[in-house]
């Protein structure tokens, strides 16, 4: 999946004309480090995606190739949205480079829903950086494996099989796994933008997160990345 990925990622960068130097440059990135992206040789960060997507203007759904970039419906979301089932086997599969993964699930084209299964790997963080992150929308998870540590805010809570969350997404966030097995969990982040700006520290968000519609807009640009609290 990761060339593939890299693959879309690149066509999507060449289409729009952009220098791998320049793309690289504006996401804080060394330009060795996105050809290695590009070609498949490196998975990205959860961050350096969210970077990515933001900046080339792209949705998950298009890297995933489940919806091609002009907005036509692929045969297979087709087939999907005539049954309404998707199979195991076809769930489309990003790997972030620092141990978690993402499967789409089935929404059949629908707007304003992103249902995954989540999976974090002994160690793994969903900031590689260590840093909290807040985006719009509303979260929902529920944990089907493992243990997996949330920080929300100033709060840390451990969460066990049968444990479920809920929060607004504009709290600051981090899902960690500090245990030496596998968590597992289903979510689904939903929910649109408010008419009022967003803000973050006080100051007026980026204008394309302003831009945004619905929360699957939210997944295909940049979550803004904080640091966390002392």
């Amino acid at each position: 999946m990761k060339e593939q990925l890299g693959r879309r990622l690149r066509a999507t960068r060449e289409e729009q004309k952009l220098s791998l130097r320049a793309v690289a440059s504006a996401i804080g990135v060394s330009p060795s480090m996105l050809s290695q992206v590009e070609t498949g040789k490196i998975h990205p960060s959860v961050t350096t995606l969210y970077a990515l997507v933001s900046h080339l203007n792209v949705s998950l759904d298009e890297l995933l190739g489940i919806v091609p970039s002009d907005a036509a419906p692929t045969a297979a979301l087709r087939e999907i949205q005539r049954l309404g089932v998707q199979r195991a086997e076809a769930n489309p599969t990003i790997e972030m480079e620092n141990g978690v993964t993402w499967e789409r699930l089935a929404n059949a084209g629908h707007r304003g829903v992103d249902p995954l299964i989540m999976t974090y790997e002994p160690g793994a963080s969903s900031s590689a950086e260590g840093k909290l992150m807040r985006h719009s929308g509303t979260e929902y998870g529920y944990l089907i494996e493992g243990e997996l540590t949330l920080l929300l805010d100033f709060d840390s809570f451990t969460l066990h099989v049968g444990d479920s969350i809920c929060f607004d997404s504009h709290r600051p966030h981090l899902y960690r796994n500090d245990t030496d097995r596998a968590a597992r969990g289903i979510w689904f982040v939903t929910g649109p933008l408010g008419e009022s700006p967003l803000q973050f520290d006080g100051q007026p968000a980026p204008a394309h997160i302003n831009r945004l519609q619905s929360v699957r807009q939210v997944l295909r640009q940049d979550d803004t990345i904080i640091p966390p609290r002392a």
